[in-house]
């Protein structure tokens, strides 16, 4: 019987995406489900959500064990086959909005902030002590379950658990799979949703949020990028250009006409990727390139009210529906448990897959699961600008890990000072000062940095 351990189970989306994957999959329709979380109510709301689906879709067969509090960690891990990640360390409130209204106030805006800049940084910065406690459990209870880890900045994160456990850990995103058909309806060859079902052939590898669309083929096996690629730079120009209704996706398709490739996330994650984009001194760059600034506390307040609304509704009629999402943790766990290989594209140390990124850098590169575990495939060289600019946003990523073991506050200002957009936007000065405002917001949430 597979046992799977959901840590931050109040995380609706995940829990229903993931958990309710599994009942769609017979190898896991029996599974056991441990639910953890430090919240007592998320916990018992995500209960109730999930009850509902296995009563609806699986005739009740999986079986589910809730563990609220950090002293009954051990006993949600105790046993597990699989841990699955989507821990958020300090909410919305009040770690994302510190996240957020510090920087603004030197200057530094952003849009998502999970993954690099200043906010990808403190949230890398408060999350990993607890993701390597999470490790230490796992050591003693179940130390050959697989971690899969959701939660970002994923790189740091994933760094971080490989380089200071021994835990077997991937991340996971879900940018990848659905990078070709976002291209795709990004020029106007359809909806997105149809466009993910259609058989394209494509290839992507680099880092987690900036994976490059390395070939692109249609079902008959002809390659239609050079034709993308030319109708991007007509098009572009005249999004730009656009006064109203402007287009979603500027920024990705700017980034491949001057770059030569398409990057797996979207255009407000590129944004605060690199230097060129928001900027004080070019603020009309913003409507122009339709960045939406402060995007993520919105979508943190949007998702909170419609969860109000979703689970009063599952409370009033219970009966659910699920169909398979996109998300690959259940495809990995069947492939595991059935050995079935499972093709996805996964976060994993650089063993040699892209051979112009350093060894010791998470690269997001396709992998195979099956019984055997999960293996990354070799890739070979990116091309050479794309490697320069996911160094960029290797470098500090790879410090801010350094910073999370040392805890000098050094390590975090250099993370912060190598961050393209923080670089370009402040001075040396400045950014020394916002983080010790950073640090001093966040209090206890973070341990003791010298």
């Amino acid at each position: 019987m597979t046992k799977i351990t959901f840590m931050g189970a109040g995380s609706s989306v995940f829990v229903r995406n993931i958990i309710g994957d599994c009942m769609c999959r017979d190898a896991l329709k029996d599974a056991t489900i441990a639910l953890y979380d430090i919240d007592a109510e998320r916990l018992k709301e995500s209960l109730t959500l999930l009850t509902a689906l296995n009563d609806s879709i699986n005739q009740g067969r999986m079986k589910f064990e809730c563990y609220c509090g950090t002293e009954n960690r051990k006993k949600a891990l105790a046993g597990t086959d699989f841990v699955v990640n989507a821990i958020q360390v300090g909410g919305y409130k009040p770690s994302t909005v510190i996240d957020f209204e510090i920087p603004e106030k030197y200057g530094l805006r952003q849009t998502i902030a999970d993954t690099l800049g200043i906010g990808g940084i403190f949230r890398a910065l408060r999350t990993i002590p607890v993701m390597l406690d999470f490790a230490r459990d796992m050591e003693d209870v179940c130390p050959d379950a697989w971690f899969l880890n959701y939660t970002n900045p994923m790189a740091a994160l994933t760094g971080a658990m490989l380089r200071g456990s021994s835990i077997k850990t991937v991340g996971l995103c879900h940018s990848v799979q659905v990078c070709a058909a976002a291209l795709l309806a990004s020029l106007g060859h359809g909806k997105h949703s149809e466009l993910e079902k259609m058989p394209y052939k494509f290839k992507t590898a680099g880092i987690n949020h900036q994976g490059w669309l390395l070939e692109l083929y249609d079902e008959n096996g002809v390659d239609i990028y050079p034709a993308l690629r030319e109708e991007a730079k007509i098009k572009v120009p005249q999004m730009r250009q656009a006064k109203e209704n402007k287009h979603y996706d500027i920024i990705r398709l700017e980034i491949m006409n001057k770059f030569g490739y398409y990057v797996t996330e979207s255009s407000e994650h590129s944004a605060e990727y690199m230097p060129y984009w928001i900027k004080r001194n070019y603020p009309d760059l913003i409507e122009e390139y339709n960045i939406p600034l402060n995007e993520y506390p919105r979508r943190c307040v949007n998702h909170i009210r419609k969860w109000r609304e979703q689970y009063e509704a599952i409370v009033r009629d219970p009966v659910q529906t699920h169909t398979l999402s996109r998300e690959y943790g259940s495809g990995i766990i069947e492939g595991m448990v059935l050995d079935k290989p499972y093709h996805f594209g996964g976060n994993v140390l650089n063993d040699n897959f892209i051979t112009n990124l350093p060894c010791e850098a998470v690269v997001e590169v396709p992998c195979i699961a099956d019984a055997s575990g999960i293996r990354g495939e070799f890739v070979g060289r990116l091309p050479t600008q794309c490697a320069a600019l996911n160094m960029t946003n290797i470098n500090p990523t790879l410090l801010t890990v350094d910073a999370a073991f040392d805890r000098k506050r050094e390590t975090v200002y250099q993370a912060a000072m190598l961050d393209p957009h923080t670089a370009a936007e402040l001075s040396i000065d400045d950014i020394i000062s916002m983080c010790d405002e950073l640090f001093e917001a966040h209090g206890n949430m973070l341990p003791e940095y010298k």
